[in-house]
Protein backbone atom coordinates (compact mmCIF):
# COMPACT_ATOMS: atom_id res chain seq x y z
CA UNK A 1 0.00 0.00 0.00
CA UNK A 2 1.20 3.78 -0.84
CA UNK A 3 2.01 6.20 1.65
CA UNK A 4 -1.46 7.75 3.19
CA UNK A 5 -3.00 11.39 1.76
CA UNK A 6 -1.47 12.80 5.03
CA UNK A 7 2.02 11.28 4.11
CA UNK A 8 2.06 12.57 0.70
CA UNK A 9 0.99 16.41 1.61
CA UNK A 10 4.10 15.71 4.73
CA UNK A 11 6.51 14.22 1.37
CA UNK A 12 6.23 17.14 -0.88
CA UNK A 13 5.97 20.07 2.08
CA UNK A 14 9.21 18.39 3.56
CA UNK A 15 11.22 18.11 0.63
CA UNK A 16 9.95 21.78 -0.72
CA UNK A 17 11.18 23.19 2.78
CA UNK A 18 14.51 21.33 2.69
CA UNK A 19 15.40 22.23 -0.71
CA UNK A 20 14.58 26.24 -0.34
CA UNK A 21 16.66 25.93 2.87
CA UNK A 22 19.48 24.71 1.08
CA UNK A 23 20.43 22.80 -2.32
CA UNK A 24 23.65 22.84 -5.00
CA UNK A 25 23.95 25.58 -6.68
CA UNK A 26 24.08 24.37 -10.40
CA UNK A 27 23.65 27.27 -13.03
CA UNK A 28 20.82 25.74 -15.07
CA UNK A 29 18.84 26.52 -11.57
CA UNK A 30 19.43 30.32 -12.14
CA UNK A 31 16.92 30.09 -14.98
CA UNK A 32 13.95 29.88 -16.51
CA UNK A 33 14.66 29.59 -20.42
CA UNK A 34 12.60 26.47 -21.72
CA UNK A 35 16.30 26.32 -24.56
CA UNK A 36 18.88 26.27 -21.04
CA UNK A 37 16.67 23.84 -19.22
CA UNK A 38 16.57 21.41 -22.01
CA UNK A 39 20.36 21.57 -22.89
CA UNK A 40 21.42 20.99 -19.58
CA UNK A 41 18.53 17.98 -19.14
CA UNK A 42 20.33 16.45 -21.93
CA UNK A 43 23.85 16.66 -20.96
CA UNK A 44 22.39 15.51 -17.40
CA UNK A 45 20.99 12.21 -19.05
CA UNK A 46 23.82 9.18 -17.72
CA UNK A 47 26.35 12.12 -16.91
CA UNK A 48 26.85 13.39 -13.23
CA UNK A 49 26.40 17.51 -12.48
CA UNK A 50 30.10 18.28 -11.48
CA UNK A 51 31.05 16.95 -15.43
CA UNK A 52 27.80 18.60 -17.32
CA UNK A 53 28.86 22.19 -15.53
CA UNK A 54 32.27 22.96 -18.05
CA UNK A 55 30.29 21.92 -20.48
CA UNK A 56 27.00 23.06 -20.45
CA UNK A 57 28.76 26.38 -20.13
CA UNK A 58 30.87 26.67 -23.41
CA UNK A 59 28.07 25.37 -25.26
CA UNK A 60 25.68 27.69 -24.11
CA UNK A 61 28.45 30.22 -25.18
CA UNK A 62 28.83 28.91 -28.49
CA UNK A 63 25.50 28.39 -28.94
CA UNK A 64 23.19 30.92 -27.20
CA UNK A 65 19.79 30.77 -28.92
CA UNK A 66 17.77 27.81 -30.14
CA UNK A 67 18.69 29.07 -33.84
CA UNK A 68 22.48 29.64 -33.18
CA UNK A 69 22.26 25.64 -32.23
CA UNK A 70 19.61 24.92 -35.12
CA UNK A 71 21.85 26.63 -38.01
CA UNK A 72 25.42 24.70 -36.40
CA UNK A 73 27.76 22.51 -38.83
CA UNK A 74 27.34 19.32 -36.63
CA UNK A 75 31.40 18.97 -36.82
CA UNK A 76 31.49 22.14 -34.37
CA UNK A 77 28.54 20.76 -32.36
CA UNK A 78 30.35 17.22 -31.76
CA UNK A 79 33.66 19.20 -30.82
CA UNK A 80 31.86 20.97 -27.94
CA UNK A 81 30.43 17.60 -27.01
CA UNK A 82 33.95 15.72 -26.84
CA UNK A 83 34.46 14.09 -24.25
CA UNK A 84 30.95 14.02 -22.84
CA UNK A 85 29.97 10.91 -24.11
CA UNK A 86 26.73 9.57 -25.66
CA UNK A 87 26.75 11.58 -28.52
CA UNK A 88 23.45 10.59 -30.39
CA UNK A 89 22.33 13.03 -27.69
CA UNK A 90 24.42 15.90 -29.35
CA UNK A 91 22.37 15.05 -32.55
CA UNK A 92 19.20 15.06 -31.63
CA UNK A 93 19.65 18.24 -30.31
CA UNK A 94 20.14 19.99 -33.29
CA UNK A 95 17.39 17.72 -34.89
CA UNK A 96 15.46 19.33 -31.90
CA UNK A 97 16.19 22.54 -32.66
CA UNK A 98 15.67 22.92 -36.23
CA UNK A 99 11.99 21.62 -35.52
CA UNK A 100 11.74 23.90 -33.10
CA UNK A 101 12.85 26.43 -34.96
CA UNK A 102 10.41 25.47 -37.85
CA UNK A 103 7.21 25.57 -35.44
CA UNK A 104 8.46 28.75 -34.18
CA UNK A 105 8.74 28.64 -30.70
CA UNK A 106 10.08 25.86 -28.04
CA UNK A 107 6.61 23.58 -27.46
CA UNK A 108 4.89 24.38 -24.15
CA UNK A 109 3.07 21.19 -23.19
CA UNK A 110 4.47 17.82 -22.33
CA UNK A 111 3.08 15.30 -25.25
CA UNK A 112 4.65 18.12 -27.61
CA UNK A 113 7.85 18.71 -25.50
CA UNK A 114 7.91 14.56 -25.24
CA UNK A 115 7.73 14.70 -29.17
CA UNK A 116 10.77 15.78 -29.90
CA UNK A 117 14.08 13.99 -30.51
CA UNK A 118 15.81 12.48 -28.31
CA UNK A 119 13.44 13.22 -25.35
CA UNK A 120 11.41 10.77 -23.34
CA UNK A 121 9.20 10.88 -20.45
CA UNK A 122 11.29 11.83 -17.71
CA UNK A 123 13.45 14.66 -19.80
CA UNK A 124 9.65 16.10 -20.92
CA UNK A 125 8.77 16.31 -17.12
CA UNK A 126 11.54 17.87 -16.22
CA UNK A 127 11.71 20.33 -19.18
CA UNK A 128 7.76 20.70 -18.58
CA UNK A 129 8.11 20.92 -14.82
CA UNK A 130 11.15 23.45 -14.64
CA UNK A 131 9.74 25.63 -17.71
CA UNK A 132 6.32 25.80 -17.26
CA UNK A 133 5.51 24.80 -14.26
CA UNK A 134 3.79 21.28 -15.88
CA UNK A 135 2.35 18.71 -12.88
CA UNK A 136 4.28 15.75 -14.45
CA UNK A 137 6.34 13.55 -12.20
CA UNK A 138 10.01 12.88 -12.87
CA UNK A 139 10.98 9.48 -12.56
CA UNK A 140 15.05 8.34 -13.13
CA UNK A 141 17.03 6.20 -11.80
CA UNK A 142 17.50 8.39 -8.22
CA UNK A 143 13.82 8.90 -7.71
CA UNK A 144 13.59 5.12 -8.39
CA UNK A 145 15.82 4.60 -5.86
CA UNK A 146 14.19 6.97 -3.40
CA UNK A 147 10.03 5.83 -4.03
CA UNK A 148 11.29 2.00 -3.32
CA UNK A 149 13.09 3.34 0.25
CA UNK A 150 10.86 5.43 1.08
CA UNK A 151 7.84 2.54 0.91
CA UNK A 152 9.80 -0.30 1.18
CA UNK A 153 9.59 -1.91 -2.30
CA UNK A 154 11.31 -4.90 -2.96
CA UNK A 155 10.13 -4.83 -6.40
CA UNK A 156 12.26 -4.82 -9.58
CA UNK A 157 12.78 -1.61 -10.81
CA UNK A 158 13.55 -2.74 -14.40
CA UNK A 159 10.07 -4.06 -14.99
CA UNK A 160 8.03 -2.16 -16.76
CA UNK A 161 5.18 -2.85 -14.17
CA UNK A 162 6.73 -1.39 -11.19
CA UNK A 163 8.07 1.62 -12.88
CA UNK A 164 4.91 2.44 -13.90
CA UNK A 165 3.77 1.57 -9.94
CA UNK A 166 6.70 4.29 -8.48
CA UNK A 167 6.10 6.87 -11.23
CA UNK A 168 2.33 6.64 -10.31
CA UNK A 169 3.37 7.30 -6.35
CA UNK A 170 6.32 9.70 -7.22
CA UNK A 171 2.97 11.63 -9.30
CA UNK A 172 0.76 11.13 -6.38
CA UNK A 173 3.67 13.35 -3.81
CA UNK A 174 4.09 15.79 -6.42
CA UNK A 175 0.03 16.31 -6.83
CA UNK A 176 -0.11 17.67 -3.20
CA UNK A 177 2.40 20.79 -4.86
CA UNK A 178 1.20 21.18 -7.83
CA UNK A 179 1.80 25.14 -7.79
CA UNK A 180 5.61 23.71 -7.29
CA UNK A 181 6.01 21.35 -9.89
CA UNK A 182 9.54 22.28 -11.05
CA UNK A 183 10.58 23.06 -7.23
CA UNK A 184 9.46 19.60 -6.19
CA UNK A 185 10.91 17.71 -9.20
CA UNK A 186 14.25 18.92 -8.50
CA UNK A 187 13.74 18.30 -4.80
CA UNK A 188 12.98 14.57 -5.28
CA UNK A 189 16.19 14.71 -8.01
CA UNK A 190 18.42 16.63 -5.70
CA UNK A 191 17.75 14.03 -2.83
CA UNK A 192 18.39 11.11 -4.90
CA UNK A 193 21.26 12.83 -5.81
CA UNK A 194 22.85 14.17 -2.35
CA UNK A 195 21.26 12.24 0.30
CA UNK A 196 19.67 9.05 -0.54
CA UNK A 197 22.30 7.52 -1.90
CA UNK A 198 23.06 3.91 -3.68
CA UNK A 199 25.52 2.96 -1.26
CA UNK A 200 25.82 4.83 2.41
CA UNK A 201 22.92 6.94 2.31
CA UNK A 202 23.28 10.07 4.55
CA UNK A 203 19.60 8.58 6.17
CA UNK A 204 20.43 11.07 9.01
CA UNK A 205 20.35 14.19 6.82
CA UNK A 206 17.36 13.32 4.95
CA UNK A 207 13.74 15.36 5.29
CA UNK A 208 12.01 12.52 4.75
CA UNK A 209 13.63 10.02 7.30
CA UNK A 210 10.88 10.09 9.75
CA UNK A 211 8.26 8.50 6.95
CA UNK A 212 10.78 6.38 5.41
CA UNK A 213 9.41 2.23 5.28
CA UNK A 214 12.90 1.45 4.47
CA UNK A 215 14.58 2.88 7.23
CA UNK A 216 12.00 1.79 9.70
CA UNK A 217 12.29 -1.84 8.55
CA UNK A 218 16.16 -1.40 8.24
CA UNK A 219 16.56 -2.46 4.89
CA UNK A 220 17.94 0.40 3.02
CA UNK A 221 20.82 -1.04 2.02
CA UNK A 222 18.86 -3.69 -0.26
CA UNK A 223 17.00 -1.27 -1.72
CA UNK A 224 16.15 -0.60 -4.42
CA UNK A 225 16.30 -4.10 -6.32
CA UNK A 226 17.30 -4.47 -9.63
CA UNK A 227 17.24 -8.11 -11.19
CA UNK A 228 18.00 -7.69 -15.03
CA UNK A 229 21.75 -6.96 -15.02
CA UNK A 230 23.95 -7.98 -18.57
CA UNK A 231 26.62 -9.33 -17.41
CA UNK A 232 30.21 -7.44 -18.49
CA UNK A 233 32.12 -8.10 -21.13
CA UNK A 234 35.56 -7.66 -21.31
CA UNK A 235 37.56 -6.38 -23.97
CA UNK A 236 41.50 -5.75 -24.55
CA UNK A 237 42.08 -3.20 -27.48
CA UNK A 238 45.28 -1.66 -28.98
CA UNK A 239 46.26 1.99 -30.09
CA UNK A 240 48.90 3.53 -31.32
CA UNK A 241 50.73 7.11 -31.30
CA UNK A 242 52.24 8.44 -33.60
CA UNK A 243 53.92 11.28 -33.58
CA UNK A 244 55.23 14.02 -36.46
CA UNK A 245 56.49 16.47 -34.17
CA UNK A 246 54.04 18.72 -33.08
CA UNK A 247 51.40 16.43 -34.69
CA UNK A 248 49.50 13.69 -33.99
CA UNK A 249 48.10 11.16 -36.49
CA UNK A 250 44.37 10.02 -36.10
CA UNK A 251 41.63 8.25 -37.74
CA UNK A 252 38.19 9.32 -38.24
CA UNK A 253 35.30 6.85 -38.03
CA UNK A 254 33.44 6.14 -40.51
CA UNK A 255 30.12 7.53 -41.15
CA UNK A 256 28.67 3.93 -41.81
CA UNK A 257 29.91 3.05 -38.34
CA UNK A 258 27.07 3.00 -35.80
CA UNK A 259 28.99 4.33 -32.74
CA UNK A 260 30.18 7.98 -33.24
CA UNK A 261 30.46 8.23 -36.84
CA UNK A 262 32.90 11.19 -37.63
CA UNK A 263 34.76 11.40 -34.78
CA UNK A 264 38.61 11.32 -34.61
CA UNK A 265 40.45 8.48 -32.92
CA UNK A 266 43.93 7.24 -32.41
CA UNK A 267 45.02 4.26 -35.13
CA UNK A 268 45.20 0.92 -34.44
CA UNK A 269 47.33 -1.67 -35.63
CA UNK A 270 44.80 -2.68 -38.40
CA UNK A 271 44.72 0.57 -39.19
CA UNK A 272 48.27 1.19 -40.11
CA UNK A 273 50.51 -2.50 -41.84
CA UNK A 274 53.27 -1.16 -41.81
CA UNK A 275 53.81 0.24 -38.83
CA UNK A 276 56.68 0.02 -36.11
CA UNK A 277 55.63 -0.74 -32.98
CA UNK A 278 57.63 0.91 -29.63
CA UNK A 279 57.07 1.17 -26.08
CA UNK A 280 53.86 0.89 -23.96
CA UNK A 281 52.72 4.34 -22.54
CA UNK A 282 50.29 2.91 -20.15
CA UNK A 283 46.73 1.32 -20.40
CA UNK A 284 43.20 3.19 -19.55
CA UNK A 285 39.74 1.79 -18.65
CA UNK A 286 36.88 2.63 -20.76
CA UNK A 287 32.97 1.51 -20.61
CA UNK A 288 30.14 1.49 -22.99
CA UNK A 289 27.32 -0.13 -21.64
CA UNK A 290 27.84 -3.55 -20.52
CA UNK A 291 31.16 -3.55 -22.39
CA UNK A 292 34.40 -3.03 -20.29
CA UNK A 293 37.49 -2.12 -22.50
CA UNK A 294 41.00 -2.57 -21.11
CA UNK A 295 43.24 -0.07 -23.67
CA UNK A 296 46.86 -0.28 -24.09
CA UNK A 297 48.82 2.71 -25.41
CA UNK A 298 51.91 2.24 -27.85
CA UNK A 299 54.27 4.96 -29.19
CA UNK A 300 54.73 3.78 -33.27
CA UNK A 301 56.35 5.15 -36.11
CA UNK A 302 55.15 4.74 -39.56
CA UNK A 303 57.37 2.04 -41.49
CA UNK A 304 58.17 3.80 -44.48
CA UNK A 305 57.26 7.79 -43.45
CA UNK A 306 54.01 7.33 -45.93
CA UNK A 307 50.70 6.97 -44.61
CA UNK A 308 48.72 3.11 -46.55
CA UNK A 309 47.10 4.29 -49.71
CA UNK A 310 44.02 2.56 -48.95
CA UNK A 311 43.43 4.62 -45.59
CA UNK A 312 44.62 7.60 -46.33
CA UNK A 313 41.57 9.57 -46.70
CA UNK A 314 40.20 8.29 -43.18
CA UNK A 315 43.72 8.74 -41.61
CA UNK A 316 45.02 12.58 -40.64
CA UNK A 317 47.88 14.95 -39.23
CA UNK A 318 46.82 17.20 -36.55
CA UNK A 319 48.61 19.70 -34.70
CA UNK A 320 48.18 19.01 -30.57
CA UNK A 321 47.04 22.59 -30.29
CA UNK A 322 43.78 21.85 -32.88
CA UNK A 323 42.69 18.78 -30.92
CA UNK A 324 40.24 20.89 -29.04
CA UNK A 325 38.68 21.95 -32.33
CA UNK A 326 37.92 18.14 -33.71
CA UNK A 327 35.16 15.88 -32.15
CA UNK A 328 38.08 13.74 -30.67
CA UNK A 329 36.69 10.64 -29.60
CA UNK A 330 36.69 9.66 -25.41
CA UNK A 331 39.31 6.67 -26.16
CA UNK A 332 41.79 9.00 -27.44
CA UNK A 333 41.62 11.53 -25.22
CA UNK A 334 42.13 9.16 -22.75
CA UNK A 335 45.25 7.73 -24.59
CA UNK A 336 46.56 11.21 -25.04
CA UNK A 337 46.28 11.65 -21.24
CA UNK A 338 48.13 8.11 -20.69
CA UNK A 339 50.70 9.30 -23.19
CA UNK A 340 51.25 12.27 -21.66
CA UNK A 341 50.92 14.49 -24.46
CA UNK A 342 50.72 18.33 -24.20
CA UNK A 343 47.11 19.53 -25.27
CA UNK A 344 44.44 21.11 -23.74
CA UNK A 345 41.58 19.11 -23.48
CA UNK A 346 38.99 18.29 -21.12
CA UNK A 347 38.54 14.76 -19.98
Amino acid sequence: MSATAKSQTSIARLLLEWYRAGHRDLPWRRISDPYRIWVSEIMLQQTRAQTVIPYYERFLERFPTLESLAGAPETDLLALWSGLGYYSRARNLKRAAEAIVRAGDFPRDYDAIRALPGIGDYTAAAIGSIAFGLPHAVVDGNVLRVVARVENDASDITAPRTRQRFRAIAQDWLDQAPRDAGTFNQALMELGAVVCLPRNPACSACPLRDLCRARDAGTTAQLPVKLRRQQPVSIRATVLLVRRGDEILLKQRSHHETRMPGFWDLPGPEDLPTVRVGECCGEFRHSITHHRYTVQVFRATLGNGRLPGSFGKALAWFHTERLGEIPLSTTARKGLKRAAVPCHLTI
